[in-house]
């Protein structure tokens, strides 16, 4: 005995496992067929006729052979039975049904015909015996799983289709045994008080309040891939409120793969719970226009510009320039992009929009054929403290950057707009405002043959006092200017959401400027498709405008960020409400009410009609507009407000009443 014992410890445990299933396998075949006599004969051994007993007692040995040959063939001692599933029951069937087969034709032409039933039951029988040992484990650990009492996760299940089901069924399948679904939610009323492996069905979305207290849910999955963005919305809204852990699948896609399982679920992100359907632009036409084309993306190392550029390598660029003023941002994306494409030529350089002699230098030298113009000042109250450095480099920069771009030969300029340019109350939108009636008005000089005309506004000069000369035949020039201008960016830098994370992590208190205060919100994805679509589709002017669906109140996202985080507002997490900051206001416009809007191809892509204004006025004034920049002093914001009429500083308005008083000065001036 002990040398079989030794014998054993040199197999693997599986090896072990499959020898003494294939000794059981030879007695359960062969007693079936006994047992069958045995039936035949009214249950009793000395009933049974000699003929027929020895008829199966010499042919049972070569039956026990064949079936352990038919079982290897169909693969029977391979399988983990503790997974056991539709494919070891089809083998299993196979198998039986064939050594039943062999076992009819072989017993009756050696040793004459038996009794029927003793055909019928004997397979049955084995059948029997052969799957029950086979599930049997499986069963066990089934019924342990449901005894267990200490059960940590309690789920309630939204969606009883398809995708449902596998859910449920990966998680009745875990050997860990801690997470039970307890109930599931439909809006099928069809479904409702009926049952799925054992779980209710209890009622529709708006059950799911009461069925969550009722079934004392610890967490809720939505199971529902072809559910549309607003539904989603209005479902995880309503789990929301629950303060359950909130999983979903990731979509469609998975489904369709077969990728539905506990491990394929998401934890719900603020993204969702926007409740508005992702833009699908038709970027095909996008690259083909980038493909071969030396593209520059200025502010490159920062939330948008990283985006495009990420997009613009993936689509086989001729040169891809990257130009920030930080340089560990533009590190960072040009380490992810060297590892990702090492066949890009990738070229990343250093420096300001704010010196036009590097900006001419740049364009002199690399002659890109697109420039995307995402660099910026934006944080809206450290420009109001700043209102000279807004000016300098959003507007003097975006202005010295367009004038390289022209002159060097450039196709195409899109400038990365806002929403706070519209109507704007604070000097940061003021100066995107700005930005886009100078892209608006050397779009317009060029039209008209007349883009010499346009000021070279530099804050250099020769050493004989004069601005340098440029060399180019205007009379060519083909630019074309466009801008984009969409909402706030979801996880951008400087956006709220990651500051109202950083908050709930500190434990609180998370700090709202008003409860009633509303943003857009689109993702980062969104907003660089939507200006990529507008840098092929430019042709010279526009003002494209992302339709961003419903605005988003601030106090609402900060609930469900709280919420979304384990955290109950007002209970575990404080709300502060500390007052609007300055330059800011309760909504963002996307357009001015003066202007009118055009549709694209994409409905919820529109541009805007550009307001009509005196271009030779306008660039005349922004001369004027850099040295008093240049020179640090405080009328630069009435100055603003003289050259851009729909820009009220509420900061200044509301303290005072000599913002008028200021611009008249200015005008007079």
């Amino acid at each position: 005995m002990n040398k079989l014992f030794s014998l054993l410890k040199k197999f693997k445990h599986w090896q072990v496992i499959t020898l003494l299933l294939m000794v059981y396998d030879v007695f359960a075949v062969s007693i079936s067929y006994f047992l069958a006599l045995w039936l035949r004969f009214d249950c009793s051994y000395t009933k049974i006729d000699s003929r027929y007993f020895t008829a199966w007692l010499k042919f049972a040995p070569v039956y026990a052979l064949v079936c352990i040959a038919v079982f290897l063939a169909l693969k029977l001692y391979r399988s983990i039975w503790r997974f056991a599933s539709y494919s070891e029951l089809m083998r299993t069937i196979i198998s039986s049904a064939v050594t039943a087969v062999f076992h009819i034709v072989a017993i009756t032409a050696a040793f004459g015909r038996m009794p029927i039933s003793y055909y019928v039951f004997g397979a049955v029988i084995q059948f029997m015996l052969v799957l029950g040992i086979r599930f049997s484990y499986r069963f066990v650990l089934l019924l342990r799983n449901k005894s267990k009492s200490d059960i940590s996760d309690r789920i309630m299940l939204i969606g009883a289709g398809a995708a449902g089901q596998m859910i449920l069924r990966d998680i009745n399948r875990s050997m860990e045994g801690s997470e039970k679904v307890v109930c599931i939610i439909d809006d099928n009323s069809n479904k409702w008080s009926r049952y799925i492996d054992g779980v209710p069905v209890v009622g529709g979305r708006e059950s799911i309040m009461q069925k969550a207290a009722e079934y004392k849910v610890d967490k809720i999955y939505l199971a529902i891939p072809s559910v549309s963005a607003e539904q989603k919305r209005d479902i995880l809204n309503i789990c929301n409120e629950t303060g359950c852990e909130l999983k979903q699948l990731p979509g469609m896609y998975q489904f369709v793969r077969g990728e539905v399982s506990v491990k394929s679920m998401r934890d719900v992100s603020v993204e969702d719970l926007l409740g508005r359907e992702p833009i699908r632009a038709d970027l095909e036409e996008v690259y083909r226009f980038i493909n071969g084309k030396t593209v520059l993306v200025t502010g490159g190392g920062g939330s948008i510009g990283s985006e495009l550029c990420r997009q613009i390598a993936a689509h086989s660029p001729k040169r891809l320039i990257i130009f920030d003023i930080y340089e560990n941002n533009a590190y960072s994306i040009q380490l992810e992009l060297r590892n990702k494409y090492p066949s890009l030529d990738l070229v990343t350089l250093i420096g300001s929009v704010r010196d036009s002699r590097k900006m001419f230098s740049m364009f002199e030298k690399y002659r890109p054929d697109i420039v995307y113009h995402a660099a910026a000042h934006k944080h809206v109250p450290l420009m109001e403290d700043s209102p000279c450095e807004a000016i300098k480099n959003n507007a003097i920069g975006t202005y010295k950057t367009a004038y390289a771009a022209m002159v060097n030969g450039c196709q195409r300029f899109v400038l990365i707009s806002t929403d706070k340019a519209v109507n704007p109350t604070n000097i940061m939108g003021a100066s995107k405002r700005l930005c886009e009636m100078i892209i608006q008005s050397f779009d317009a000089k060029i039209k008209e043959g007349r883009a010499a005309d346009i000021p070279k506004l530099f804050t250099h000069s020769c050493e004989n006092g004069e601005v340098e000369k440029i060399e180019c035949d205007f009379e060519s020039i083909k630019t074309e200017f466009a801008a984009v201008r969409f909402g706030n960016v979801l996880g951008s830098n400087g956006s709220v959401i990651p500051l109202f994370r950083k908050q709930i992590e500190n434990g609180g208190p998370v700090t709202v400027t008003h409860p009633d205060i509303i943003r857009y919100f689109m993702t980062i994805p969104e907003a660089v498709s939507l200006v990529m679509l507008a840098g092929t589709s430019a042709r010279g002017g526009e003002i494209f405008v992302l339709d961003m669906g419903s605005p988003v109140k601030i106090d609402t996202l900060a609930r469900n960020l709280i919420r979304l985080s384990g955290f109950k507002p007002d209970v575990d997490i404080k709300i502060e409400y500390t007052g609007l900051r300055p330059g800011e206001k309760l909504y963002e416009e996307k357009l001015m009410a003066e202007e009118g809007l055009r549709k694209t191809d994409n409905d919820l892509i529109h541009i805007g009609m550009p307001i009509p204004f005196d271009t030779d006025e306008f660039l005349s004034s922004l001369e004027g507009l850099m040295c008093v920049a240049y020179s640090n002093s405080d009328e630069v914001i009435p100055l603003v407000g003289k050259i851009v009429t729909t820009y009220h500083p509420e900061n200044v308005a509301k303290k005072d009443d000599t913002y008028r008083q200021q611009i008249e000065q200015v005008t007079d001036k």
